[in-house]
């Protein structure tokens, strides 16, 4: 079972902007320089709550630990 969504596609088109995905995360609803615009622009495509998050512009290794 897949547990994980790759982004990828998504980071190479909208590198640095805002994007809204669907609730399924597999669909870029709306995108934009500003989260409150993009918002906006996918309320009014009728998504009452969609995943909001800004791309990064590159993607950087991260290696973390829990101390849970």
């Amino acid at each position: 079972m897949k547990n994980y969504i790759d982004l990828t596609e998504i980071q190479k088109k909208y590198k640095g902007s805002w994007v809204a995905l669907n609730d399924d995360l597999n669909l870029v609803i709306s995108y934009g320089s500003d989260a409150n615009s993009v918002l906006e622009k996918a309320t009014k495509k009728g998504y009452k709550s969609p995943t909001l998050f800004k791309v990064p512009k590159e993607i950087i290794p991260y290696f973390g630990a829990s101390f849970i």
